[in-house]
Parts: structure tokens; sequence; C-alpha cells
């Protein structure tokens, strides 16, 4: 073993990977507790011989051979570990002192020690005995993707077929003006999308989970997952409860709408301009925390996700079926899809990119928004947490930061009013957003959007392409300059 290892995990402590355990002349069952929760989770090293706080004591020498022996017997044996496992344990010296170490692999299997099942759980061993966290473990190992499970009473009538049409229409723009769900009927949208599968075990066709996340009537999702929802929470005077609330437990494209609406209300969008072009920091951070929370969380579990909007701080959190423990960050970030068909469906339509563009937008805009990097924390809850605090980034010239103020006071002696300036805001971000919509989004009548819009069409700020059905609207940027 390279000492130096070693020597590193001294000096960080025991953690998720690491164990410390004090040894006389025997191995005694909290090792074997250890070695069944590092199976269970990400495996990793015991050492033995080392106090929890890592002073190194040592095992008695002359009894370090019969250690041995007896962790490759008890890990072998069916009686006490089920299943078995194969143990390799080590001499290793350190300082003149005489240590075993125990390296523990990540296992396919979940396993039990005296028929009890142990977790990792930061640097403890946890006994888990729900059966829901139980499910979860072999979920975890085997790699299932929850969302691709087959309900075989699905109907059409379950679903909000309706909402095809806003899919088409998004994918159509995403795809810049065309896309081939385009002239897809609803039946064969659905099978490209993945949303209706067959099960090849019961060799029977039928809508999946996706399909009832995505496009669900609402009673119908939470008949089939009942604690799904998303807590948005505004949290700046009465931390300890709220100052603002909404419990968004509907279909996951409505979902979106809500989420960010919500977001939209309580930060400020802080103005940014990057290669001339001015960028909404705000718009493009929320839509990676949201579309993340939305696209990757594990369905199956009973852990409520969470957006909360702090004083110094906004995050999401979320159930997750964590390949590892670790903090993500550009340099180690390894990709790996959450619920494939739901991430598809997103990227189609325009509410997330290619898997793993999000995380370096996050480190390339959260800076300049809240003064710091994000945090991306990967665990069985996962979270994204990103500062707030009153920095603007600065131009990156004085040439820009002219431009910056020009515009500023453009729009302050504009000849918008502050409805129409919002509006034309959001229509940047939704041109496919109805008035109704319009209307939730910035919290105006629909009679003052619909008195607005047909302001903003005759001076020619906006205007609509398409129909009113499938049609969106396009800001003229050199009207509103003028």
């Amino acid at each position: 073993m390279d000492l130096a290892k070693f020597e590193k995990a001294l000096m960080i402590g025991e953690t998720v990977a690491v164990e410390f355990k004090r040894a006389g002349g025997r191995v005694g069952d909290d090792v074997y507790e250890s070695v069944c929760a590092f199976l269970n989770r990400f495996g990793g090293d015991i050492y033995l011989g080392v106090l929890d706080n890592g002073k190194v004591e040592g095992v008695p020498e002359n009894a370090a051979i019969d250690m041995i022996k007896n962790i490759i017997n008890v890990a072998n044996n069916p009686t006490l570990f089920q299943p078995t496992t194969y143990l390799d344990p080590e001499i290793i010296r350190h300082n003149g002192k005489t240590l075993i170490r125990i390296h523990v692999p990540q296992s396919s299997e979940v396993h039990s020690f005296k028929r009890v099942v142990y977790d990792r759980v930061n640097d403890a061993d946890v006994k888990v005995s729900a059966t829901s966290q139980i499910a979860q473990m072999f979920i975890r190992k085997q790699g299932i993707f929850t969302e691709l499970r087959i309900y075989p009473y699905l109907k059409k009538e379950d679903l909000h077929l309706e909402l095809l049409d806003r899919v088409r229409l998004l994918a159509v723009n995403n795809a810049g003006g065309d896309h081939p769900w385009k002239n897809m009927d609803d039946e064969t949208l659905l099978k490209s999308a993945g949303l209706y599968t067959m099960d090849y075990d019961s060799d029977k066709p039928g809508f999946n989970l996706a399909a009832a996340l995505l496009l669900g009537r609402d009673e119908v999702i939470h008949s089939i997952c009942p604690a799904y929802r998303t807590d948005a929470l505004l949290r700046r005077e009465n931390v300890d409860r709220y100052d603002d609330r909404d419990v968004v437990d509907t279909n996951l494209i409505n979902s979106y709408e809500r989420l960010f609406a919500f977001a939209q209300k309580h930060l400020p969008d802080k103005f940014f301009v990057e290669d001339s072009f001015r960028k909404s920091l705000r718009n493009i951070i929320v839509r990676e925390m949201i579309s993340n929370t939305l696209m990757h969380r594990e369905f199956t579990s009973s852990y409520q996700a969470k957006f909360i909007i702090e004083r110094n701080r906004m995050l999401v959190e979320n159930a997750n079926r964590a390949p590892a423990q670790k903090i993500i960050t550009p340099e180690n970030l390894e990709p790996k899809p959450k619920n494939p068909t739901i991430a598809s469906f997103f990227r189609n339509i325009g509410y997330a990119d290619q898997l793993g563009s999000g995380v370096r937008k996050m480190f390339l805009y959260s800076k300049p928004y809240g003064g710091a990097d994000p945090t991306f924390s990967e665990d069985d809850v996962f979270r994204i947490t990103v500062s707030l605090n009153d920095y603007v980034g600065e131009p990156q010239n004085e040439e820009v930061n002219n431009r910056v103020n020009n515009r500023v006071n453009n729009r302050v002696n504009s000849k918008f009013s502050e409805i129409q300036q919002r509006i034309i805001n959001v229509l940047r971000e939704k041109p496919a957003i109805t008035q109704r919509e319009m209307s939730k989004c910035i919290s105006i009548s629909l009679v003052h959007i619909n008195k607005n819009m047909r302001a903003l069409q005759k001076m020619g700020a906006v205007s609509r392409v398409g129909n009113n059905k499938q049609g969106s609207w396009i800001v003229n940027e050199e009207k509103e300059k003028s």
C-alpha cells in the first residue's frame, strides 16, 4: 500500500470512504458492520489500530495474521454475511506500529451482516430497516431507471394530451423552426419521446412513469408518487417559516413554469453584458437549477424536493440516486443521467441543454451574479447552492461600461412603461408564452396584459409570428431602442 495515502487519510480523518477502528487482539462486530456499510455504499478503506481522532495505536503484531484470517473467514461465511464477499486485508507498518488495512470494494449487491443491513452515511455506519430505504439501495446498486416502469392501467385519459400542442411548439422554436415532433400525431410523438414503451418482462406495452410525470393529471401523479412535489419557499424576513410559498405538485412541464415564475418574482435581474449583448444571469442560473431538480431527482423517494430563496443564497435539493458522494466541479464532472427519458424530453423542448453543460454555465455565471461559485453536492440528497448578494460583474472595459450605462439610461427614459418593459423581458426568454401565462408570470391582470400587448404591437416593439394557437412572439430590438 502507498503510505502517502494512509498519511492523507490520517490528516483528513474519517469520511464516507475511510473508517478508523481501535483493535486489540481480536476483530469486533463493529468492524464487520463497517464492511457491510462500505459494501452497500461506495466502498473504501478500514484501518485497524487507529483511534477515531487519527492517533495510531497499532494492533498486536503477533495477532495480526490471525486477525486477517478471521476477517476473510467471516466475510465468506453465509450465516453471517448475505451475500458473502471476498476481502484481502493487508498488514501495513507506520512509525514502528503494525496496522491492518481492509480495502472494501463497492458491491453491486445489497449486503447484510447478521441479517441487518448497514449503510454508510458520512462517517457513520447506520442500520437500515425501512423497506423504502432498502428499496432505494437496490435501485442505486442495480442502476434501475424508475422512470421507465410501465403502468399497464395508465390510459390516455389520465394524461393532459392537450399539452402536446405546446410541446410541439416549444420543440420547433428550440430547434430553430423545424423538429421531427412538429408533424407527428399524439401517439407517434409519445412513442418517439419514450413515454409509451414495451415492458419486455410482461411483453405488454404501456405508458411509463416518465409519461405520468411529464403529462399526467395531478390526481394521477399523486396516486403514483404520493410524495412528489417541490416546495418553493422565500425566507428573507421570516426565516423560521417563510415570506412566500408555492407548493408545486403538478406535471413537470407546468412545474417548470411555476418554479421559474416564483424565481422571477423574488430574485433581482441584475444587468450584465457579455460580448456586447445583455444576458439575464438570473434566468440562466434559475433555469439550470430548476431543470436539474426536475430532471434528475429520484421520484420514488419520499424526500420532498425544495427550492429555497434566502437573503444570501438560494438552493434546490432533491432525492438522488448517487453514484458517489462528492462535491461536483467542472474538473471532476462525470455526467450520468438519472432519468434519461425525462432529460431528453426537456432538451427537446428547450428546458435544458446537453448533459453536463448546466454545471459549466453555473460556474461561469454564478460568481458575476452572486459573488461566489456555486456548490453541487452529490449524495442521496442532491443540492445546488448559489450565493446571493449585491455584487454585479464588472464590464470588461470602459467602452462596454459606457454602453451599459447608455442602455440603462435609455431604459429609464424609455417610452415603455414598467409593465411593458417587464413584458418585453419575458418575451425574450419565452417567445411562445400565452397572455394568460404572462399574467401569472409577472403578476399583472389579464386585462392589463391584453392592453399593453396591443400597445406594444402598435408601436412595433413586438410582433406575432404564426397563429394564436401555435405562434410565437418576436421582440423587435431596433424598435425597442428607438
